[in-house]
């Protein structure tokens, strides 16, 4: 008996995070913060990125004051090193460098002198205390605006004191920020709370950008159990992104 009624495509198997594209956020930089400690690490980390469907890194080394005083010209220095040895190792990636600032004392006088690494379109990652959220942040951000910096909040959902009232990350957006999810948080990796927040805020349909904030070998098997959600991975995929437009 023929049926009248067209048969609906099966949506395709998710068994990658190559619908993401490019990673925004991940510390691969070597011996330059608390990411990989040594080239071995980076290649590791790199090669697993790799295999695991991202296409493009945009790696992110902290910058902050008196914790990790970097600046753009020691990590293109430690770009071009790690550029080298995935020549050598055979490893055929596109890898460009950004930086995750922290919105401490010392960012207002780097903004002032506009001495900041972005990537893609003025784009530039930043980050709160885990603590309290900075104390002239609306100032930062227009005045991060008014030069033409579009910024990116890291992972929003670990900034538990603002998990009360999730309107505040809607405030985010209105004054022109874009939101990062890093995606460990969607398996546990910081917590019950955080899963929790970075769950609303995917529903809610904030986040513009993912990132896997890798740091060291270790964390590849988090992301891999990530790989196994069907759910999540159905979410994921369906979240309108900018990652590879970076």
């Amino acid at each position: 008996m023929f049926s009248f009624f067209k048969k609906s495509p099966d949506t395709p198997k998710i068994v990658d995070f190559s619908f993401i594209g490019t990673d925004i956020h991940s510390h691969l930089i070597p011996g330059i913060d608390d990411g990989c400690s040594s080239i071995e690490h980076s290649i590791t980390c790199i090669q697993k990125l790799k295999e695991l469907g991202f296409s493009k890194i945009i790696t992110t080394p902290h910058i902050m004051a008196e914790v990790y005083p970097n600046t753009p010209e020691i990590i293109n220095e430690g770009l071009i090193r790690l550029k080298a040895a995935l020549v050598e190792a055979g490893i055929d990636i596109e890898i460009e460098v950004g930086a995750e600032y922290k919105i401490d004392e010392q960012f207002s006088t780097l903004l002032a002198n506009d001495n900041l690494l972005t990537f893609g379109d003025k784009y530039l990652l930043v980050e709160f205390s885990f603590v309290a959220a900075p104390i002239n942040l609306e100032t930062i951000i227009f005045n991060l605006r008014t030069k033409g910096y579009r910024p990116i909040i890291a992972h929003p959902e670990r900034y538990l004191y603002l998990s009360e009232n999730l309107a505040k990350f809607e405030e985010l957006k209105a004054l022109g920020c874009h939101l990062q999810l890093n995606l460990m948080s969607l398996v546990n990796q910081y917590g019950p709370k955080a899963n929790e927040i970075a769950n609303k805020l995917l529903d809610m349909n904030l986040y513009e950008f993912m990132g896997t904030d890798l740091h060291r070998p270790d964390d590849v098997r988090i992301l891999n159990k990530l790989l196994q959600s069907k759910s999540i991975l159905s979410k994921l995929s369906k979240l309108r992104h900018l990652n590879e437009k970076v």
